[in-house]
């Protein structure tokens, strides 16, 4: 079972940023939180990161694959897809061995 996010994120801007809540970018947004890219990428808009929050991300499985997927289809370095997302290094090489034939995979297919 999943986190609602929608719920969580209502719940903190009532708390600390009433304001932000009566946006309707931000309540257009909250509303779009499917995927833990989605809730990553509003977290970022929301507030600033910190480094304590880091350690805390977690990502499901599609979006793992997204990003292997982008950095291979570009041609990007581990260390540039490190900087970019603000994922160690160690992180992203046992992400490309754990899906390894599953990148394969969606790689040759999509070349057909």
């Amino acid at each position: 079972m999943r986190p609602n996010y929608k719920k969580i994120y209502q719940d903190m801007l009532r708390l600390e940023y009433p304001e932000k809540l009566k946006e309707p970018k931000i309540q257009e947004l909250i509303e779009k939180l499917h995927t833990t890219e989605d809730v990553l990428k509003f977290n970022d808009r929301l507030f600033k990161q910190s480094r304590e929050n880091q350690k805390l991300k977690t990502y499901d499985k599609k979006t793992m694959l997204k990003l292997l997927q982008y950095q291979k289809k570009h041609g990007h370095s581990t260390s540039y897809m490190s900087r970019k997302y603000k994922i160690s290094r160690t992180t992203l090489s046992k992400w490309k061995q754990m899906f390894e034939e599953e990148l394969d995979h969606t790689t040759k297919n999509a070349g057909k």
